[in-house]
This record gives C-alpha cells, structure tokens and sequence, in this order.
C-alpha cells in the first residue's frame, strides 16, 4: 500500500541518471570533523557559515554537516584520480523554517577529477542531468559566484521545464530558473587531499533535492514534504 517519498523519487531518479553517466555514489557521517565541513573545503576561519546561527554545534566538538562536501574530501583521501561520483544525503543548518527553508534538507553534490577537464565537461554534465531530469531539452547559464572550494565559481541557471524559456509564472517571465552552485574544484582542495593541481582538474556542483522536487511537483511550502500528512503525500 506505500508508495516512495516525492524526495526519495528525485534521488533515485538522480541516481540512474548519474550512474548511466559512469558515475559512483558515495556517503558520509551526517556528524563531522569541522576539518572535514569547513577547513578541508578551504573555508576561512572567519567564514559566516562558521557562526553557532548556522551550524548545529556539538558538546563532542563535532557538527552536523552543513553540506555533502564533506563526502567528496573523504573520497579524494582513499581514492586516487581520475573519479566521478554523487553525494546524495542529509544536511543540517542552524535557520529559521518557512516554506523555502528548513533546518534539515537532502543535497545532491557531484565531484569529477581528471586531466584536461574544463568548464565545457561541467556544462555538458549539468545540461544532461537536468534535461533527463525534467524530461526536455534544457540550457544552462553560469552567472559568476562566489564559494570557498571552487574557483571560479558560478550560480547555475536552467532554462524554465514549464515554459521552455519563453516565460511563465514559474520563471517569474525571466525564462531562466536559479537551481544551484558550481564550479571548478580550488587548488587548495585538492592539494589538501594530495592531488596534484597542476595534473588534475576537476568540477563540483550541488543541488537542494527539496528546491528540484518543488519545481517538478509544483509545490510551494518545502516544511510538506517533512509534514507526514497523507493528503500531500498520497498525491506522489
């Protein structure tokens, strides 16, 4: 009589998608080393995202993560390039609940490190993702950004699955629809983890499961997916 979770369709989606592409996937502690959540990912120790308002401190000295990252650090230390794998899993931030946030939400990250890869192999990842994704053919756009372990760094933007790009309610008549960040690995990461930058480049991106399945499913208050009330359940 159940049926799966509308987060846990998006993952398994998520999951042929990548792995058809070659990929692995790879899972973590949801309790970290701040080594592992914050200085391995070249994140300064001045860093807001450091602050108690963000992190879910623990007596241990451990957090909860705030990200998957973490994930692709461990896998660098064990395993040897060239690799390409997905982290999807849990992740935990210290803020205030309304209907786009929530203290406790799912990442989808994604890390490939090669020779020779560019932003060229990450667009072409990306625009194969979201168009088996959402079922159509769909563009990226990178707006220049700005996060500790890449550089550079970019906001990704696809084109609108409702309307194709032509404009509508969804994109808000823009065409474009913000979905997450990306860029290519910093240097100092991959030195961290022992991998020569100068031979090995790679990309990394990341994505809310939550922010992709309330575009699919056209759901406007992302607490319902955590509610456990059937009305909105059974409707998956």
């Amino acid at each position: 009589m159940g049926h799966v979770h509308p987060l846990n369709q998006i993952i398994r989606e998520a999951v042929k998608i990548f792995t058809d592409l070659g990929y692995e996937v790879a899972t973590g502690p949801e309790v970290e080393k701040e080594t592992y959540n914050f200085d391995a990912l070249n994140v300064p120790h001045d860093h807001p995202a450091r602050d108690m308002q963000d992190t879910f401190w623990l007596k241990s000295g451990d957090l909860l993560r705030t990200q998957t990252s973490p994930v692709q650090i461990r896998y660098m230390e064990t395993h040897k390039p060239p690799l390409a794998i997905i982290c999807p899993g849990k992740t935990y931030r210290n803020e205030a609940t309304d209907a786009t946030h929530e203290a406790q939400f799912t990442q989808l990250e994604c890390l490939m490190v090669g020779i020779d890869i560019t932003l060229a192999n990450l667009k072409w990842t990306l625009e194969q993702f979201f168009s088996r994704l959402f079922g159509n053919t769909t563009e990226v756009r990178f707006r220049p950004s700005y996060f500790p372990f890449v550089e550079p760094g970019f906001e990704i933007d696809v084109t609108c699955f409702k309307c194709g790009g032509k404009g509508c309610s969804l994109c808000k008549q823009v065409g474009w629809i913000e979905i997450m960040g990306a860029g290519m690995v910093h240097p100092k990461v991959l030195e961290g983890v022992g991998i020569d930058p100068k031979k090995w480049q790679g990309f990394a991106f990341g994505c809310g499961i939550e922010r992709i399945a309330m575009l699919r499913f056209g759901v406007d208050d992302i607490r319902l997916f955590y509610s456990g009330d059937l009305r909105f359940l059974n409707q998956f």
